[in-house]
């Protein structure tokens, strides 16, 4: 085996951290206005699930790491419900669902907003074409 075909072993993400400078309040967002499951909290960490995958909401450990998160992309089924359901709810987007990218068999749509701690977030929707 070449070195270039040699892996540690990564198979999947076990988990991804979001800075957050008010605990209680990106708790609620998650949770509340995005309606992902609170697995538990412990002291200033919460902890959900996003299809398997778990987010960790975190007041930066040190300076260095107080930065925005990199940009989520969570799937939904139907992007404009979705948009129309989170808007209500006072979630600040940066623009109205709009096609990124035509691919042979369907469309993929998406859209961008802030979480409650000016984090970019996307929704993303692969959206199968008729005919």
């Amino acid at each position: 085996m070449s070195a270039a075909t040699v892996t540690a072993g990564i198979s999947q993400l076990g988990q991804i951290a979001i800075n957050v400078h008010d605990a209680q309040r990106a708790t609620a967002f998650y949770r509340d206005t995005l309606g992902l499951p609170l697995l538990f909290s412990a002291g200033n960490l919460s902890f959900f699930d996003c299809g398997g995958v778990r987010l960790m909401l975190s007041p930066p450990e040190k300076p260095e790491f107080d930065h925005p998160s990199s940009v989520l992309y969570f799937k939904v089924p139907d992007i404009n419900a979705a948009y129309q359901q989170l808007t209500g709810k006072s979630v600040r987007f940066e623009d109205q669902p709009h096609i990124i990218a035509r691919m042979p068999n369907h469309d993929l749509w998406m859209t961008f907003f802030r979480d409650s701690e000016n984090n970019m977030m996307a929704l993303m929707s692969e959206v199968a074409r008729s005919g």
